[in-house]
């Protein structure tokens, strides 16, 4: 049997504890990444600024604001929609955060996490 084969030793065991190691880092890197993103947060506003929201890297809304202006009682659906399109743009803003940090993570790689 070779010294180099996989069950054999020799390289094998130190090209796998490197891959140990890289794996053990992107794992820290990751947790790291998460925990920054979660703190952060994305504001979106609509309808002229109408309507602002903020949402955190959790998803959470953590702020609405609607002008006085924008509220009319017979068209509480305009309403809506801004508020909708405002919280919407606030979430792919977060979710376009996290995408661009996980590339630089790993290195432009689309892996499932």
């Amino acid at each position: 049997m070779a010294k180099n084969s996989f069950h054999g030793g020799g390289y094998g065991n130190m090209n796998q504890a490197s891959m140990m190691k890289q794996a053990q880092k992107m794992q820290q890197d990751l947790l790291k990444m998460q925990e920054d993103l979660e703190v952060q947060t994305y504001t979106a506003s609509a309808g002229g600024g109408a309507v602002s929201a903020t949402v955190s890297g959790k998803h959470a809304v953590t702020a609405l604001t609607i002008s006085p202006d924008a509220v009319d009682p017979d068209d509480v659906e305009m309403l809506q929609d801004m508020v909708m399109a405002a919280v919407n743009e606030a979430l792919r803003q977060s979710d376009e955060a996290s995408s661009q940090s996980m590339s630089r993570l790993t290195g432009g790689l689309n892996l499932p996490f």
